[in-house]
């Protein structure tokens, strides 16, 4: 296999990996097939539910999540997204599981949201993802403020997300949306949709709101190419793969 070959990560959920794949497709500037990134994805949805461990103390999905790590590099990948927020609870580990580099969807997040000079930002995701706080220390970088959902909201963002995740997609989006619009009357300028699933659902139910949104699937596919153009020699977004700080 090419060392330019991106490994994917997924199955956290199994729609999200699509739509990740699908925006990296999209935001290739491709003219023919083999001007496309090449791409092996790893999608195990019976991967343990990642909140759940964190807040129910259930099976931790590290094993299984190191063993994803494994079959990708040992298939001979450049490096590794993973295109779920929560899972990244779990990177520093993965990344000394192996010698092959990994990208962090908050990183990315973070260096996009910077490049437009946003300030404040509020941020949608998973009870998991914010009591890990995979975000803060990113946007803390970046010298960003963070604002996040009250519990009554945050109880209507998991209501959302696991509607998509159980196929409900078009009624996911539209509770996920309400949240999203009562996020944005506070002093947040745009809103961290940090949970794959929920940019496909606000897509799929055409969110006017969407251009108010950082999309963290949409950054992680956007560091994919950035990491693919840097090996093909490009001079221009070449991105820094070593930790913040």
């Amino acid at each position: 296999m090419e060392k330019n070959t991106i490994g994917i990560l997924g199955g956290m959920g199994p729609l999200a990996t699509v739509d990740f794949m699908q925006k990296i497709i999209n935001s290739t500037p491709a003219q023919k097939d083999q001007d496309h990134l090449p791409l092996m994805a790893y999608s195990i949805p019976q991967i343990p539910d990642r909140s759940a461990c964190l807040l129910k103390h259930q099976a931790s999905p590290l094993p299984a999540l190191i063993k994803g790590v494994n079959t990708l590099t040992t298939a001979g990948v450049g490096c590794i997204a993973i295109p779920c927020n929560t899972a990244h609870y779990w990177y520093p580990a993965l990344v000394e599981s192996t010698s092959t580099p990994i990208l962090h969807i908050a990183r990315a997040c973070a260096e996009a949201l910077h490049a437009e000079q946003i300030r404040t930002v509020a941020l949608l995701a998973t009870d998991g993802t914010l009591k890990a706080g995979i975000y803060s220390e990113y946007l803390a970088h970046y010298g960003i403020a963070l604002e996040i959902p009250s519990p009554t909201v945050q109880n209507r963002v998991m209501e959302g997300i696991y509607r998509v995740k159980a196929g409900h997609i078009q009624k996911g989006g539209e509770i996920l949306e309400s949240c999203m619009a009562e996020m944005l009357n506070g002093p947040a300028e745009k809103v961290i949709l940090g949970c794959t699933e929920i940019p496909l659902a606000l897509d799929r139910i055409h969110s006017e709101l969407r251009p108010f949104s950082m999309d963290a699937t949409n950054a992680l596919a956007t560091a994919c190419i950035q990491w693919y153009q840097s090996l093909a020699g490009s001079t221009e977004g070449n991105i820094n793969l070593s930790r913040v700080g």
